[in-house]
């Protein structure tokens, strides 16, 4: 099959390999056998397993871990060695819990408000936390050992250092890695993986009570404004592609106001109400860019002209060397209506180049 027509694969969420790592070390902490694989529940009630990587006894207990696959999800995790280390807890310990979850190395800490956990607690989301106690309830009941009460540490190997390829120190996650997953399920190239972080992001940013939000489609956009600007870490939302989502749940989350930074392709898609601006949803044809610059206001026979360009950048360069900034002024103009009308909030808009930085700028 061709690779680029063939179904994508799904794989596993960070949470579920730590479930069935904490498993397979329980089971060889009571029993003495270290298990080969193991079975799971997820949180729609179907059953899934897992070959082991490691399941060995420690110093303090028995570590297990499990390879992470992915699927075809450009996942920073895809491949990296998950697991539990699981100790008995002690008669003398203040923890009175059955199971008492801590996170390991490459594990990170939450240190802001805003989060799905509190501060001060390890970064392991509420559904990959009721996925590890199940499985190790399990464990329990199968070994016939229901009252006894364990200490389960859940590491990431080299999560530390995977932790800088993400954005989890923005949103006050320190130490390494979250543990995630609402389903166990890691569906290709995410969308609500992008979702969810501009959600948390921006829970970050009001639980910081900040008013106004900076939506950025990537890192250039977003440090050419903060050079300007100077806002607080905490306002800054990197949006990617998701343009209307990102709009409309800067509105949910309760901001007053909002600073739409991108580059001039995204731009102009957002002037022409495309509400997901990723190339694999319609490239942006200099037709469609052409015909909007006549109805902005630019000569036919200029406009007509336009439409041969190869590309929305190069729209762009040939308005500037023919002095058009108005023009570039009304489709910034035209991107900030659509945004306030999807929004219901005042934009203002900073378009950015990767060489000069922001070179316009149409307050709301």
């Amino acid at each position: 099959m061709n690779k680029k027509n063939r179904k994508l694969r799904s794989g596993y969420t960070t949470g579920a390999c730590a479930a069935a790592a904490a498993k397979a070390a329980v089971l060889k902490l009571i029993t003495g056998s270290a298990p080969e694989e193991v079975e799971i529940p997820f949180p729609d009630k179907s059953r899934h397993r897992f070959s082991l990587c490691r399941c060995l006894a420690t110093g303090k207990g028995v570590l297990a871990s499990v390879v992470k696959d992915a699927g075809d999800d450009p996942d920073v995790t895809n491949g990296a060695e998950i697991g539990a280390e699981v100790a008995f807890t002690g008669k003398d310990s203040p923890h009175k819990e059955q199971i008492h979850l801590i996170n390991g190395e490459g594990v990170g800490v939450v240190t802001k408000p805003g989060l799905a956990v509190s501060v001060g607690e390890p970064a392991i989301n509420p559904v990959p936390r009721e996925m590890i106690h199940t499985a190790v309830a399990e464990s329990l009941a199968e070994t016939g050992h229901q009252e006894q009460r364990l200490t389960v540490s859940i590491f990431i190997r080299d999560g530390e250092e995977l932790a800088k390829k993400t954005l989890n120190h923005r949103l006050g996650v320190v130490g390494g890695l979250s543990i995630l997953g609402t389903t166990g399920i890691v569906r290709p190239i995410s969308a609500k993986a992008w979702t969810d972080t501009i959600e948390a992001s921006m829970s970050v940013g009001r639980a910081a009570g900040l008013e106004t939000v900076i939506l950025s489609t990537g890192r250039t956009s977003e440090k050419a404004v903060q050079q300007l600007l100077h806002l607080p870490e905490e306002s800054q939302v990197m949006m990617g592609d998701y343009l209307l989502y990102a709009l409309e749940a800067a509105k949910r989350q309760g901001f007053s106001a909002i600073i739409l930074s991108t580059m001039w392709a995204k731009l102009l898609k957002a002037a022409l109400a495309v509400p997901h601006t990723h190339v694999r949803n319609g490239a942006l044809e200099p037709v469609q860019a052409a015909e909007l610059l006549e109805k902005l206001g630019l000569e036919n026979e200029k406009a007509q002209a336009m439409a041969n360009a190869n590309t929305a950048r190069e729209i762009y360069d040939r308005l500037m060397a023919a002095g058009r900034k108005d023009m570039v002024d009304a489709v910034c103009k035209k991107a900030q209506q659509q945004a306030e009308e999807w929004s219901e909030l005042p934009v203002s808009i900073y378009l950015v180049t990767s060489e000069n930085g922001v070179v316009h700028h149409v307050p709301h």
